[in-house]
């Protein structure tokens, strides 16, 4: 991509506090950016072929929103857990084997897309995050959902295409959540625990695609509170 268009996009961005740059074939984060660290509120720079992104992504210290899916990226800096005004943050298709120790300090964050990484488990940085509405951690290689997601503030945690053959009883404490997706996973119907169906916030549970025929989730115990929630909040949005 030549300067002028580049200088082109920077001048608008300056404006609308916008930068978008997306499938250009980009290999690393446009350092004239470091000139618009006041300006900008949105970046994305989905579908390119970026590997790094630098420490300087710390200065950007309004940005509402940022979005890296389909580069090529294998870790994040810590300095990214510096943007306290963070909201939404879209890295799905990316090869992420595990988020920065700070993470957690992303304290304004509500939108978390993490599909198609390398991460083995549910990062436990995410249980500091108070504002948290959605989680998609779908299609990475986790196998298992520990004690720490009890935690978890999300009211929508998506883990469909996994290989999860084990989910700790703590998920029917997580305070929030509504929405759970567990399709296309290793689970036998022994390791769902019975607590999500008769006392968990859980109102859509689903776990299509497992080691068990759905009709059998029918005779658990518990499964008829469920539905009580399920039909309450189909209500709600009807």
């Amino acid at each position: 991509m030549g300067n002028s268009a580049l200088k082109a996009h920077l001048e608008t961005a300056q404006k609308t506090g916008v930068f978008q740059l997306t499938g250009k074939g980009l290999t690393e984060f446009p350092e004239d950016l470091q000139k618009l660290t006041s300006n900008l509120r949105t970046i994305d720079l989905s579908n390119n072929k970026m590997e790094i992104l630098p420490p300087l992504i710390g200065k950007f210290s309004f940005l509402k929103s940022l979005a890296l899916n389909n580069n090529r990226l294998t870790a994040l800096p810590e300095e990214l857990c510096k943007l306290k005004k963070l909201e939404s943050l879209h890295l799905n298709g990316n090869h992420l084997r595990q988020l920065p120790a700070a993470f957690g300090q992303l304290s304004a964050l509500k939108t978390l897309s993490l599909s198609g990484n390398q991460l083995r488990t549910v990062p436990t940085q995410l249980c500091g995050l108070r504002h948290l509405d959605v989680v998609d951690l779908s299609k990475n290689q986790i196998q298992n959902v520990p004690d720490t997601v009890g935690e978890l503030q999300a009211i929508e945690l998506n883990l469909n295409q996994n290989q999860i053959s084990q989910i700790s009883v703590q998920i029917s404490h997580c305070p929030r959540l509504k929405v759970l997706r567990l399709e296309e996973n290793c689970l036998e119907l022994s390791m769902l625990p019975q607590s999500i169906l008769s006392d968990s916030q859980i109102s859509l549970l689903a776990v299509e695609g497992n080691l068990f025929e759905i009709k059998k989730l029918r005779e658990l115990e518990g499964y008829d509170k469920y539905m009580e929630r399920f039909t309450a909040t189909k209500k709600k949005f009807a």
